[in-house]
């Protein structure tokens, strides 16, 4: 079987490669760039280029394009380190699910700036008592007029101290089983109500945040799909969100770095290279079956496990090969320091494991 790219895909990798590298001489490499490396001048670099929508209908301002070609131009921009994260986002999971699930209001006025690289968006999914387990979540809206009332908490929202905008993932109601009951809202940021607090983590960098909602009025027109029925959509999200080459490609640059300071003469780093490679490419198959929809349901969970466990080993290959150097280069520390958190944003290994093994395989439930 052929895998090899077309003439015209090879000639946009060339143009993206070259773009990425314009972005890491202007604004510096970053490891795992769509989350650490926020540059909004980048974001209007990208759509400039018209890398923002790529695969979203025209009549929404979008370019139509194969999903391939997204993947193309993200594997080259996340690969160098150009900083992404201003709009990755948006246009990860947050256009498309305006354009599956928002009304036409929702769409006129939030996709252009979207799609301008204008507007960076968070997303309020996890609290400090449902991390993984989204149907528990507490955060409640309550219906008034025409708002909605905003009380709670979210945990580890990227980007929340810079947003524009939160989608949020809340609660309207209690009746039926647990995943009934929730709800997406669009909430400006600056809305009175709203306390943002960053939290550091153990590399210094300070995206994920706290977000407390205290009577934050929200208009009622800014519910995306149906109230009490966003479960689904939710979900749809998190297949975006975990089967993407972000979940791949965060440090290979460090890859690349480490093999050039590894002693290639011995053959056990030879092996070594070689089985990293290998993985990375069969981690791109799959990554690729994600985006062209040919992986079954639920399938990007198994995609999320394997690839971050390989980012996992890059990092400590990268560690053995650069050694006492790491100490010396801060992209290396911190980029081999920050592997611990692929397995946990996201979705940890654990719970990806769970999903495959009851939603893919159809395995029964450990009995309670």
């Amino acid at each position: 079987m052929d895998f090899a790219l077309t003439p015209e895909l090879l000639s946009l990798r060339r143009r993206a490669r070259e773009v990425a590298a314009e972005g890491v001489a202007r604004f510096g490499r970053h490891n795992d760039s769509w989350i650490n490396g926020y540059s909004k001048d980048f974001a209007r670099v990208m759509a400039n280029e018209g890398w923002i929508g790529m695969g979203w209908p025209t009549e929404y301002g979008g370019r139509a394009r194969p999903a391939i070609e997204r993947l193309i131009v993200a594997e080259e921009m996340i690969s160098a380190g150009a900083p992404v994260a201003a709009m990755w986002f948006a246009d990860r999971q947050m256009g498309p699910t305006l354009i599956a699930y928002g009304t036409e209001r929702q769409k006129a006025e939030f996709l252009p700036r979207m799609l301008s690289g204008e507007s960076t968006w968070c997303i309020g999914m996890s609290e400090p008592d449902a991390g993984s387990d989204l149907a528990s979540i507490a955060t409640r809206a309550v219906r008034q007029g025409d708002h909605f009332v905003i009380d709670g908490q979210k945990i580890w929202t990227s980007f929340g101290h810079v947003a524009d905008y939160c989608y949020l993932i809340c609660r309207t109601g209690d009746e039926g089983p647990p995943h009934r009951g929730v709800s997406e809202i669009i909430v400006a940021m600056d809305t009175p109500g709203i306390e943002v607090r960053p939290i550091t983590d153990m590399i210094g960098n300070r995206h994920f945040c706290e977000i407390y909602f205290t009577g934050v009025r929200v208009p009622a027109a800014n519910l995306v799909g149906v109230e009490g029925d966003a479960f689904k959509q939710t979900m749809v999200q998190l297949a975006h969100e975990r089967g993407g080459i972000d979940r791949l490609a965060s440090n290979r640059a460090l890859f690349l770095q480490a093999q050039s300071a590894a002693n290639r003469s011995d053959p056990l780093v030879r092996q070594e290279i070689a089985r990293l490679e290998t993985e990375y490419r069969v981690g791109r198959l799959l990554v690729y079956r994600e985006a062209l929809g040919q992986a079954p349901a639920g399938f990007s969970a198994a995609t999320k496990a394997f690839c971050t466990e390989h980012e996992q080993r890059v990092a400590r290959f990268a560690a053995a090969s650069l050694g006492p150097a790491t100490m010396l280069d801060d992209q290396w520390t911190r980029g081999i320091c920050y592997a611990s958190s692929y397995t946990i944003a996201g979705g940890t290994s654990n719970i990806m494991r769970n999903i495959l093994g009851e939603r893919v395989l159809g395995l029964p439930r450990e009995p309670r």
